[in-house]
């Protein structure tokens, strides 16, 4: 049966398109016979859906880093300088990731290769576990991605669903590493602990497969359908407490606690960390703002005690941003935050 003009010209874009990835051998005898499945039923009805079908199956599977990967930033002494720049204290959290840094020196040393842990962050709300995760990354000089669990009500968000069902798409963590273009990122799993309650036990065994590095060099996403490596991964998990997570996804981690922070390290961090950035984001100069190191102590609880950094972050990105605007208007050049003044800046 000769295959309409039309239908040979679709066929052959996904022939080249084909042509040109760089498949596993099995996947690429799979993909092969949808294609010349194809060609048979070209001039056949249902050609259309199926060739839908096939292209978007195609897309996908071209797309993903079977064989890419970063090359890590082997040095202890980068490690240290890039968690320390980016945070103050946690000093067990950068311990253990300089002791993965340097078991993998020796590993590469032997020519071997080492799986990738997998970490939980655990601590209150704001106390810097997702910019820990970044920083990790940063460190390592890997690509990072972020999986949110909070909220999620369906193991198939994570696991991908089969392209036999309507609304068929991969899961997140195919998604993630479509978008990072690495088979070795880094992956947040953002708050596993606050999944539904209606989905948490099918959540959890999705999670204990791609954490347990037993299952997850052969992690099957039902829209992919073929088995992904996910044993390069260095997956860290976040959490507030560990109540909502199984049993069997903590027996596969490493737990790591984020502690609450007082109020002389807030002041520090505040100093050293947050308001030099407050000031980059909003256009001024450390000349043009300065704050008084008698007002800390206001600034660090306008609002009361927060075991976390964030409504610290938010009071001087506030403080910064009215300097600003009174700045453009003409009323000041420079200005000095005291104990006198400061409700001016951090009260509405």
């Amino acid at each position: 049966m000769n295959t309409p003009p039309a239908q040979f010209e679709d066929i052959q874009i996904l022939e080249q398109k084909f042509t040109g990835s760089q498949l596993p051998p099995n996947l690429k005898q799979k993909v092969n016979a949808m294609i010349n499945r194809l060609t048979r039923i070209a001039s056949g009805q249902g050609y259309s859906q199926e060739y839908d079908s096939v292209a978007r199956y195609l897309d996908w599977v071209v797309n993903l880093p079977w064989n890419k990967s970063t090359k890590d930033i082997l040095s202890l002494e980068n490690a240290k300088k890039i968690l320390d720049k980016n945070h103050f204290g946690l000093s067990e959290l950068k311990e253990r990731i300089l002791e993965y840094i340097s078991v993998n020196v020796l590993k590469e040393q032997k020519g071997e290769r080492t799986k990738a842990p997998a970490i939980l962050l655990l601590g209150l709300v704001g106390t810097g576990k997702t910019t820990m995760a970044i920083s990790i990354a940063e460190a390592l000089g890997r690509k990072f991605g972020r999986i949110p669990l909070g909220g999620m009500g369906d193991a198939l968000q994570l696991r991908g669903k089969a392209r036999a069902y309507p609304g068929s798409e991969p899961g997140q963590v195919i998604k993630v590493l479509r978008r990072v273009q690495t088979k070795n990122p880094v992956i947040l799993l953002d708050e596993i602990d606050r999944v539904t309650d209606e989905s948490r036990a099918d959540i959890m065994g999705v999670l204990v497969e791609v954490l347990d590095p037993e299952q997850n060099s052969k992690f099957l996403d039902q829209f992919i359908d073929y088995p992904f490596d996910l044993s390069e991964i260095l997956f860290i998990a976040t959490a507030n407490n560990t109540r909502g997570i199984a049993t069997a996804v903590l027996d596969r981690v490493e737990f790591i606690e984020m502690p609450s922070y007082t109020d002389e390290q807030k002041i520090t961090i505040g100093k050293d960390y947050l308001l030099p950035r407050a000031l980059a984001s909003s256009g001024l100069s450390e000349k043009e703002l300065t704050i008084d190191d008698d007002t800390w102590d206001q600034i660090v609880r306008p609002l009361g005690f927060d075991a976390g950094m964030r409504t610290l972050d938010r009071t001087i990105n506030a403080i910064s941003r009215k300097v600003a605007k009174q700045k453009l208007e003409g009323k000041i050049s420079k200005i000095v935050i005291t104990p006198e003044n400061v409700k001016e800046f951090i009260l509405d």
